[in-house]
C-alpha cells in the first residue's frame, strides 16, 4: 500500500526548497561570476560571458529539504537507505559535472561514473520488483541502466537556452507531485518531487532570457539523475506509460537528434547544435517562443500521463502514448520548419 502524501508536507516542502535555492543562488552567484565563466563559441546559445554552476543551488536545495523532511517523519526505514544512496550518486555526478564545467574530461569517465550512479540507484530496487513481468529480469534490468544513463545525459544535452530546463522540470516534477497527492507515488519520490520542483522554481528567476545564471554540468547531471530516478519509481508503481509520457519532448528531441548524427557518420560524442530546439533559434524563433512552445507541450504530456494513471488501463495507455508522440511529432516539426 503506497502512503499518500498530503499538501500540508509537500507543500511547505516545495515552498522550503524554493527559497533556499534562490538564497544560495544569491549568495553564489558573485563566486560563480569570477570562477566558472561560460564563454561563448561557435556552439553557443549565449552571446555574452555568463556565470555558470547554478546548478549547486538547485541539487543542494532539493537534498537538504527532501532530508530535513524525512528526519522529521515516520517514513519506513527503507525509505532512509534509498535517500542515502540517492544523495551519494547525485553527489557523485554533481562533482562530475563540476570538474566538466571548469575543465573538460574524457568523455569514458564520465560515461563510466554515470554508470556506476545508475547502477547504484537500481541496486535500491525490490529484487522481486519488475516494471515489464513478461521480460527476463537481467535484460530488463540491463535497459534500466542503459535508459537511465540515456536520461542523464540526454538533460544535460537539451540544457542549451535559457528556461529550457525550467520548461520541462516544472510540469514533470509538478505532474510528479499531484501523483504522490493522489497516492499513485510513494512517499519518499513524492516528497524529493516537490523539493525539486521548488529548487527549479527557485533558479527560474536567474535562468529567465536574458539569463543572468547558467545551470552548468554540475546541475544537469544530477537532475537528470533525480528525476530519472522519480520516473522509475512511476513505472514501478506500474505506470510505465506516463514514466514515458512524462519526459517524452526530451527522449524524442535527443533520440532523432543522436540517430540522425550516427547515421550522417558525424562525431556524435561530441558538442554541436543539432537539437530541434538548437535549430529552432537558426529557423527564426526566439527563445521566449521556444520555450513557450515546450510548455504548452509538456502541460499536455502532463494532462495525458494524468489520464493514463487515471484510467489504468492498457488501451487508455496506448492512446495516451500516440497521442503523445503525435504532439511531440507536430512541436519537432514546427521548429525544424523555418518562421515565416
Amino acid at each position: 500500500m503506497v502512503e499518500q502524501a498530503s499538501l500540508s508536507v509537500l507543500g511547505p516542502v516545495a515552498v522550503l526548497a524554493l527559497f533556499l535555492s534562490a538564497t544560495l543562488l544569491v549568495l553564489l552567484r558573485p563566486w560563480l561570476a569570477r570562477y566558472a565563466m561560460a564563454r561563448p563559441n561557435a556552439r553557443s546559445s549565449h552571446r555574452e560571458p555568463t556565470p555558470q554552476g547554478g546548478g549547486i543551488a538547485v541539487v543542494a536545495a532539493t537534498l537538504v529539504i527532501a532530508w530535513g523532511t524525512a528526519a522529521l517523519s515516520a517514513s519506513p526505514q527503507n525509505d532512509g537507505g534509498q535517500l542515502l544512496v540517492l544523495t551519494a550518486m547525485t553527489a557523485l555526478l554533481a562533482v562530475v559535472g563540476a570538474i566538466d564545467d571548469v575543465r573538460s574530461s574524457p568523455a569514458a569517465v564520465r560515461l563510466a561514473l554515470q554508470c556506476v550512479a545508475v547502477c547504484a540507484l537500481i541496486a535500491t530496487f525490490p529484487k522481486e520488483l519488475q516494471i515489464l513481468p513478461h521480460v527476463p529480469w537481467w535484460i530488463e534490468r540491463a535497459g534500466l541502466l542503459l535508459a537511465g544513463v540515456w536520461f542523464v545525459n540526454l538533460v544535460n544535452f537539451m540544457d542549451g537556452i535559457d528556461w529550457m530546463t525550467v520548461a520541462e522540470f516544472v510540469p514533470v516534477s509538478g505532474t510528479l507531485v499531484l501523483l504522490g497527492l493522489a497516492g499513485t507515488l510513494p512517499m519518499l519520490p513524492a516528497v524529493v518531487a516537490a523539493a525539486l520542483l521548488g529548487a527549479i522554481l527557485g533558479f527560474a528567476p536567474f535562468n529567465k532570457p536574458v539569463a543572468r545564471l547558467f545551470l552548468g554540468d554540475v546541475g544537469s547531471l544530477p537532475i537528470g539523475l533525480l528525476l530519472g530516478w522519480l520516473l522509475l519509481q512511476l513505472a514501478g508503481e506500474g505506470h510505465v506509460a506516463a514514466a514515458v509520457i512524462l519526459p517524452l519532448y526530451y527522449v524524442l528531441d535527443t533520440t532523432i537528434t543522436l540517430a540522425r548524427r550516427i547515421i550522417r557518420g558525424e562525431r556524435f560524442w561530441q558538442a554541436h547544435r543539432s537539437h530541434f530546439y538548437q535549430r529552432a533559434t537558426d529557423n527564426g524563433f526566439s527563445v521566449p517562443a521556444i520555450v513557450k512552445r515546450v510548455v504548452l507541450v509538456n502541460l499536455a504530456l502532463a494532462a495525458l500521463a494524468l489520464v493514463s494513471v487515471a484510467a489504468h488501463s492498457m488501451a487508455a495507455s496506448l492512446i495516451a502514448l500516440v497521442a503523445s508522440v503525435a504532439i511531440v511529432a507536430w512541436l519537432l516539426l514546427t521548429f525544424s520548419t523555418a518562421k515565416r
